[in-house]
């Protein structure tokens, strides 16, 4: 039998226009096809017809379906000689585990391409009039983290952050925000620094709800502001009143 093949394959961070054309490609030629839960599911509409799909989405403190027990059905697929095709939201190897994911791959012999997304980190804030760089504003940008294993991401260096970066865009940190802006505050970033949080980014449902270190939490608070979304932090969010474009869902926007 044949050997088959994986394909750790970005979908983009929720509008599926952003989908590359190389991601089709693979989608199209696709015998199984194992998506998240943040993929778009019109996507899935690239499939060849018969093709498996094979949901393996998780929610925070939910898995339908383990990591590890992800890991054996690359494997099994491919050794049965599919091609599969594994389709992660945003790019697979920003905080997609996509990097797990090719270590096995290696580690049992099964051969395998990665195609790059589009990462929620630059797409939501340029869809919120956000540019992660600017040259009067922003010369550097870091991506994070919002949560680790452990639940609080400890192990962050936020001292480096707070004084070496201009720009954090951050993932995964809703549940978080409180400790973050509390370790970039006690680090030694102003409290007059904005925030944005960027609900569900680049879809038709997107929000964005701003303020500053000092106000954010308890305007995410209010606003009631849940995952997923994206926490951007720099003198770069101030450009959203200005280059703001994309049509959002709700007009419900607090500047502070």
């Amino acid at each position: 039998m044949r050997q088959g093949k994986v394909y750790i394959v970005g979908a983009g961070p929720g509008d599926p226009d952003l989908l590359t054309i190389k991601a089709a490609k693979c989608l199209e030629k696709a015998d199984v096809i194992l998506y998240d839960r943040l993929v778009n599911p019109v996507l899935l509409q690239y499939a060849k017809e018969g093709a498996e799909l094979v949901y393996c989405g998780k929610k925070p403190g939910d898995h339908c379906v383990s990591q590890d027990d992800i890991h054996d059905l690359l494997v099994c697929y491919a050794r049965k000689g599919n091609t599969v095709v594994r389709l992660k939201g945003g790019d697979p190897f920003i905080f997609g585990r996509g990097g797990e994911e090719a270590e096995v791959l290696v580690q049992n012999g099964i051969p395998f391409e990665v195609v790059p997304g589009i990462t929620a980190g630059i797409a939501a804030p340029a869809y919120a009039g956000i540019p992660v760089t600017h040259r009067e504003l922003s010369r550097s940008f870091a991506v994070v983290t919002g949560h680790c294993l452990s639940g609080k991401p400890e192990s962050i260096r936020w001292e480096h952050l707070a004084k070496g970066v201009d720009t954090l865009a951050i993932y995964m940190g809703v549940k978080n925000l409180p400790y973050i802006c509390r370790q970039l505050l006690d680090a030694g970033k102003s409290a007059d620094t904005p925030v944005a949080l960027i609900e569900q980014g680049t879809s038709v449902y997107q929000r964005t709800v701003t303020g500053t270190l000092g106000t954010i939490v308890d305007t995410a608070a209010e606003q009631q502001v849940s995952n997923p979304a994206m926490i951007v932090i720099g003198e770069v969010v101030k450009q959203a009143s200005a280059l703001s474009w994309f049509l959002e869902k709700t007009e419900e926007k607090v500047c502070v």
